[in-house]
């Protein structure tokens, strides 16, 4: 049992998909069976994959104004037309049998092989730091964000003056070259091609298709719910019965598929699907070499080097700062990527004659060059101004707006039932809102749920439910995250700025109830 327990690839998702839910304790030899055998992998048929958009809500810079201060807004205005800025994420999931493919390839073969090659390069083995298990030697734990954000900015303390660059890589995922993929692949495994195992995982996810989850919503945008309660009687917990079900939904038209529809600038198709378990480990693998050149020039030159993903962070002297942003521009263009020019970050930190660090952000506002003192750089959900560190404004808003959506769909729930039922007062409950949303909830634990399964008594048609109390494990919240941030970063001003957490959801909970 604890060899099992150590394999973090093999693991039971609860999603609804195409094709039934795995019990991986039942079938765990089954599936062993497959993933370990690169002949049935090679034949293996994936299914297509399940899309679903997620909105990002944003309240970004349209514009500035004559002092150069940036305008924000939901909408902007272009050719004359108004235009959300909410971004549209698509997010692609796989059946549970392709996803533990996915996932054992992942973790079990291509992971090894990248750490090994990171282990004769301990500079950039620390340098690339997402998707990762990156070890703190004084707690033995893994590390997280804050502590990757804490690493840049003590460098940025240790300098008498530098410059800290931020780049983000345009439409990351969706834009990775196939050919280059292919090529980065081969490299790491040390072969001229893909084993035939490798090359139909490869091909499952550079020729995807998939369909779109929202297809199968239908009355209130909701699922089939009488559909689905019947395919769960039979113990499927699917869309379908079986994929002879699906062929013919899609047959007769009901359902459509989609193909791959990302393209380069020359018409070429390009990207991987985000969300699958390979995804992140495949981006690793296609940056490799780029990480490599990067970093070894900027450690040269007494800088450091950090790349989250498609975010990357560069802390060098201010005479090295063209050269470094010229070398990163161009050595992401032979991998056909592109820096994003609107989130290009660029700050310079001096030292005052009481050697306090003062920050002057360089920014390119309508084709000018402005300098403004005092602002603050910012990295993986922090802000630095060079004498405290704080969660970025952006992420306290968004944590704030949750909390009232929250609030205010909580009221409107409990209003539609008093409405059809016994009028009244709105009573609202509120452990479930105090414990996502204040410091109540903000430590991860295990509780206590009392559950009800719906066991089989030994015929298809009677079934009876069995209560079983079973131990939930609770993550905690956002009010955790700052605490946890305040403490490993030694900054108790990231504390300060969650000190009205409770005032603001008392407020929001008084107004939901007058309405």
């Amino acid at each position: 049992m604890k060899q099992n327990r150590k394999k973090s690839w093999l693991k039971s998702k609860g999603y609804i998909h195409l094709t039934n839910r795995l019990n991986v304790r039942e079938n765990k030899n089954e599936i062993y069976r497959l993933v370990k055998n690169p002949s049935k992998v090679s034949k293996h048929a994936f299914f297509p994959l399940l899309n679903k958009t997620i909105p990002q809500r944003r309240y970004k810079i349209i514009d500035h104004d004559k002092d150069y201060r940036p305008i924000r807004a939901h909408k902007s205005i272009e050719k004359g037309k108004v235009k959300s800025t909410k971004k549209n994420r698509p997010i692609h999931y796989a059946t549970h049998i392709d996803a533990l493919i996915y996932a054992y390839y992942s973790d079990e073969i291509l992971k090894k092989v990248y750490e090994e090659k990171l282990k004769t390069l301990p500079n950039l083995s620390n340098s690339i730091i997402a998707y990762r298990r990156i070890e703190d030697e004084k707690t033995k734990t893994g590390k997280n964000n804050i502590h990757f954000a804490k690493e840049v900015f003590d460098f940025i303390k240790n300098q008498e003056s530098c410059v800290a660059l931020a780049f983000d890589i345009k439409s990351f995922f969706t834009s990775l070259n196939h050919r280059h993929l292919k090529k980065s692949w081969c490299r790491l495994l040390g072969a001229q091609a893909l084993p035939t195992d490798h090359y139909n995982i490869y091909k499952s996810i550079t020729r995807f298709s998939y369909i779109k989850r929202d297809d199968f919503r239908v009355k209130n945008k909701s699922f089939d719910e009488g559909k689905l309660a019947k395919n769960r009687e039979k113990g499927i917990h699917a869309f379908f019965e079986s994929p002879l079900e699906l062929r013919k939904e899609i047959n007769e038209g009901r359902i459509s598929i989609y193909k791959n529809q990302f393209h380069d600038e020359e018409g070429n198709l390009c990207g991987i699907p985000q969300g699958l378990a390979i995804s992140a480990m495949l981006a690793n693998i296609y940056l490799l070499d780029f990480d490599k050149s990067v970093c070894k020039e900027v450690s040269k030159k007494g800088g450091l080097y950090r790349r989250y993903s498609d975010d990357i962070a560069i802390i060098c002297q201010q005479r090295d700062r063209e050269e470094i942003t010229g070398l990163v521009s161009a050595e992401l263009k032979k991998y056909k990527l592109k820096i994003s020019k609107a989130k290009t970050e660029i700050c310079e930190f001096s030292r005052n004659k009481k050697g306090v660090l003062q920050t002057v952000v360089i920014k390119n506002i309508k084709n000018s060059i402005i300098r403004k003192k005092g602002l603050a750089f910012s990295y993986l959900g922090f802000e630095f101004n060079g004498k405290s560190i704080l969660i970025k404004s952006k992420n306290l808003s968004k944590f704030y707006r949750r909390m009232k959506y929250a609030v205010k769909g909580k009221a409107r729930r409990i209003r539609k039932v008093r409405e059809k039922n016994i009028p009244g007062e709105t009573v609202l409950y509120r452990r479930k809102l105090y414990r996502s949303y204040t410091s109540y909830g903000c430590k991860k634990r295990t509780i206590k749920k009392r559950v009800f399964n719906l066991c089989y008594n030994g015929t298809l048609r009677k079934y009876q439910f069995k209560g079983k109390d079973i131990k939930k494990k609770h993550w905690g919240n956002f009010i955790g995250y700052a605490d946890r941030a305040s403490k490993i970063m030694n900054e108790p001003k990231i504390k300060y700025q969650t000190r009205n957490h409770k005032k603001i959801l008392k407020k929001a909970i008084e107004m939901a109830i007058k309405k």
